[in-house]
């Protein structure tokens, strides 16, 4: 403490301090495990010689004011651009006032972080106070004072339990990162992946979360990690900060500690599968690894598991239906040059009343005379993403059921995500009438269906072992993150298997927020299906709590079928899927069957693909499937399954991505053709 009128002038280091403090708390605040009494006597040994005169029977700082701010803020701390940061790293002109300060931030920096910063006021320390001498003068006594903001407040009797369970939050936390293994990890993602643990899509989201973190602690020098966990402590959901006391965690630390995977998976699932339960993709044991490289060896084909984005030169001629000039050039360009002069040379069919194509008359009799062509690359088309895949070695021998060492993969492995979600969910998607509804956090959202003559299908009424289909034949079988939030990928599914027991009149389906807990992701996504036409609604935004947002208001008519009152109002706001904008038009490089229909072969199931100029997948495809597989490894397709989701395709700049359509599921593409006409026509799958 000292007088105004001293030499020193004390306001200025009160004055710094005070805005260090106020820059700090924008910013996580901790305190570090030093004494209160060691930084007292810190502050009043650091003053040089001379610097700190005897005010009477004291020396001039000595005071009570002060010695209650140093002992309740100055072990205060936070972190700042990853450094850690302390109050007295206030910038300070007067040498004496730096020297102390230095010190006090020496000594706070060297010891560890102990807690988050809470404090019981809005203010600490006194600002100052005065002293009379006699009749004619009043001292005036400057002190440290800071305000505090209201994040770092609370009441004096809740601060120890607060401060308990953040500190227990923090040891598990640290405790996860330092025994739980990447491999460990992965191993359960990959599992996951697979659908071989039981509900493992509700921990997802928590464990890839974890895996952020686990990544970045490893990167860390070993003095700066607990630091990183102390800031992580704080911002991660419970979900991810003690996932060591979660049943998952469990079972990754058993795998961490080198247990059996069998035992481990077992544990886990005894603790949250039914008694009856048997899961569907068996686990891969080390045995049945090494006899299936055994196998894959004696036949020479190692080196066809090592795969990568296909170019445009790798394709020949004979399994191309279109390319455009660029591509054509890259393939052959004489056989090419060819095709067009004896196609020009045809009568041109007349297609300006064309609004709709099938998708084999599109080839047969546009394609032919087709000089460019684009597509319409929409927000529903997310599933259809695909890429083509080839081997690193051009000579390696044939893996696959067809003549040819191609493969494809679809964005996200699933050719339709929310109706395979909802059908891994349990729900229903044959019906007639099949209205999906996907969202991407924990909000319970709900799906309601307003029918003629005052039915209502919400989560209260028609569900599976409740009151039964509702009069109109509807069902509401998938309700997800009721009572509180359990996944990150919930649907849910109102159906209706039969139309002829639809009533005729207007169906009104919403979406009403009835808990909204969660702001990452929002938005959501409905598909209704009417005998395999899709609609699509998006809304970029979550509803607020309690709001409802009508999506659809259709009118069913024995003869008509399904006709909506108004065009669905979809917030079509376009997005950057794999390097193209949605909602707009976009080159097709080649157009082509899937490779197992080339050269006049038919295996399986078959797909069309519109490979697009600057399209790349910006996931991690896979290399290949189980059911691609020549029969010879059926008695492997478990340890298969396993490697096809380990070897993924490293990124590439140049590949064949674009759409895939299969000739199994009911779809649309909307495609400009330009050439002896120009068309914009809608192709139909």
């Amino acid at each position: 403490m000292m007088a105004e009128t001293q030499v020193l002038n004390f306001s200025s280091f009160k004055t710094a301090v005070a805005k260090q403090f106020e820059r700090m708390q924008m910013h996580p605040m901790f305190r570090v495990q030093v004494d209160k009494g060691e930084l007292w006597a810190k502050y009043l040994a650091s003053f040089p010689p001379g610097t700190n005169p005897i005010f009477r029977e004291r020396t001039e700082y000595d005071c009570s004011c002060c010695r209650h701010f140093v002992r309740d803020v100055g072990d205060a701390v936070a972190v700042i651009d990853g450094k850690l940061v302390s109050v007295w790293d206030a910038p300070l002109e007067e040498p004496a006032f730096a020297t102390v300060a230095s010190a006090l931030a020496g000594l706070a920096k060297s010891r560890p972080i102990a807690e988050p910063f809470l404090h019981y006021e809005r203010t600490a320390g006194t600002d100052k106070n005065f002293e009379g001498r006699g009749t004619a003068e009043v001292r005036t006594w400057n002190h440290f004072c800071v305000n505090i903001a209201p994040a770092f407040v609370a009441q004096k009797s809740a601060i120890p339990t607060i401060l308990s369970e953040q500190r227990s939050t923090y040891d598990v936390l640290l405790r996860s990162l330092a025994e739980i293994t990447l491999d460990a990890v992965d191993t359960v993602l990959e599992m996951i992946g697979q659908g071989s643990l039981y509900r493992g899509d509700e921990h997802k989201h928590a464990i890839q979360k974890f895996r952020e973190l686990l990544v970045s602690y490893a990167a860390l020098p070993a003095d700066e990690r607990p630091t990183f966990a102390w800031l992580a402590a704080k911002s991660a959901p419970g979900s991810v900060a003690r996932i060591r006391s979660t049943v998952i965690g469990t079972m990754l630390v058993d795998l961490s500690e080198g247990k059996d995977m069998e035992a481990s998976v077992g544990a886990f699932e005894a603790k949250v599968a039914p008694t009856n339960y048997k899961r569907p993709t068996a686990l891969v044991t080390k045995k049945m690894v090494e006899q299936a490289k055994e196998t894959i060896a004696g036949l020479g084909l190692t080196s066809a598991l090592e795969r990568r984005y296909a170019v445009i030169g790798d394709v020949t001629i004979n399994n191309v239906l279109f390319a455009d000039r660029r591509a054509r050039k890259a393939i052959s360009g004489d056989v090419f040059d060819e095709i067009a002069d004896q196609a020009g040379s045809r009568t041109p069919k007349k297609l300006d009343a064309v609004e709709e194509v099938t998708i084999e008359r599109f080839i047969a009799e546009v394609l032919p005379r087709a000089e460019s062509v684009d597509v319409m690359l929409e927000n529903r088309h997310g599933g259809n993403l695909v890429s083509l895949i080839a081997p690193n070695d051009p000579g390696a021998g044939l893996l696959f059921k067809w003549g040819n060492r191609f493969s494809w993969s679809y964005a996200g492995e699933l050719a339709d995500s929310i109706k395979e979600r909802v059908k891994k969910a349990g729900g229903s998607v044959v019906g007639d009438l099949c209205c999906r509804l996907a969202w991407h956090n924990f909000d319970d959202l709900d799906f309601h269906m307003q029918e003629p003559g005052g039915g209502h299908i919400y989560f209260a009424t028609h569900r599976p072992g409740r009151s039964g289909p509702s009069p109109c034949g509807g069902l509401l079988d998938v309700d997800m993150n009721a009572g509180s939030g359990t996944t990150r990928e919930p649907v849910e599914n109102i159906f209706y298997a039969r139309q002829g027991t639809m009533r005729e009149g207007t169906y009104k389906l919403i979406v009403h927020q009835y808990a909204n807990r969660d702001k990452t992701e929002p938005g959501f996504e409905v598909e209704i299906d009417w005998l395999g036409e899709m609609h699509s609604f998006v809304s970029e935004t979550s509803p607020r709590q309690g709001e409802a947002v009508l999506v659809a208001e259709m009118r069913y008519t024995k003869k008509d079928g399904i006709v909506f009152a108004t065009p669905l109002n979809s917030k079509r706001a376009s997005r950057q899927v794999w390097g193209l904008p949605t909602e707009s038009f976009h080159r097709v490089s080649i157009a082509m069957l899937s490779p197992n229909y080339w050269d006049g072969e038919a295996v399986g199931n078959k797909h069309y693909f519109f490979m697009l100029d600057g399209c790349t997948n910006d996931g991690t495809a896979r290399g290949f499937f189980n059911e691609f597989l020549m029969p010879v490894f059926d008695k492997h397709r478990k340890v298969f399954e396993v490697v096809g989701s380990k070897m993924r395709i490293a990124p590439a700049g140049e590949q064949l991505s674009g759409l895939g359509f299969s000739s199994t599921q009911k779809n649309t593409l909307i495609c400009r053709v330009k050439g002896s006409f120009t068309r914009t026509l809608k192709i139909v799958f």
